[in-house]
Order: C-alpha cells, then sequence, then structure tokens
C-alpha cells in the first residue's frame, strides 16, 4: 500500500466517524443543539417532553428525543399555519351602515 492510498483510507475513515450522530449529550450540549437555556431544558424534561437517563452522575439527553420534540413543535406551527388560512373572516367596509352620530 503506498503512503497516499493510506492518507486516503485515513481521510475517509474520519469522514465516517464525524457522520457518527450521538444517541444522548450531555445537558450543556442539548441545550446548544436546541438552542435554548438549562432552566428551559430542565423544565422539558420535568414536562415529559425530552427523555433522559442517568448514568452515574451524568444527565444524558436522548438525541432522539430532542429531534421529536422540534418536529412536533414544527407540525404545531405548520397545522396552526394551515388552520388560518381556511379561516375567512370577510370585513365588510359599508359606511352607510354605520350609525349617523349627531353633533349637539
Amino acid at each position: 500500500m503506498s503512503t497516499t492510498s493510506g492518507a486516503n483510507e485515513q481521510r475517509g475513515s474520519q469522514n465516517r466517524q464525524s457522520e457518527i450522530q450521538p444517541i444522548a449529550m450531555r445537558v450543556p450540549e442539548a441545550c446548544r443543539y436546541l438552542g435554548i437555556g438549562r432552566s428551559t431544558l430542565y423544565v422539558l424534561i420535568g414536562d415529559g417532553e425530552i427523555e433522559f437517563i442517568k448514568l452515574g452522575s451524568s444527565t444524558l439527553v436522548l438525541t432522539e428525543s430532542l429531534k421529536r420534540l422540534v418536529e412536533s413543535k414544527r407540525n404545531i406551527l405548520r397545522n396552526a399555519a394551515e388552520d388560518a388560512s381556511r379561516i375567512c373572516i370577510p370585513i365588510l367596509f359599508m359606511p352607510s351602515r354605520w350609525p349617523q352620530f349627531q353633533r349637539p
């Protein structure tokens, strides 16, 4: 094996390793992942919206749980936007029907 093919194999191995997604992450990484604060994350954990495990003294947040949370919030917004687009409230601008106020 030549040194160039060995270097290419090593780079390919590094690329495959970077594609591996973590199953769980610590609280600070989970906060960065979602772009939220630590206390908000703990509220979501307390509400049961995010799954976690304790491994020794470490709290590990399940990555799949974070993805599900984002997707569920995204679907809620998408459904709300669709519902809002179906609601049609005609506004009639008919000054002739407005009550006439007389000045004293």
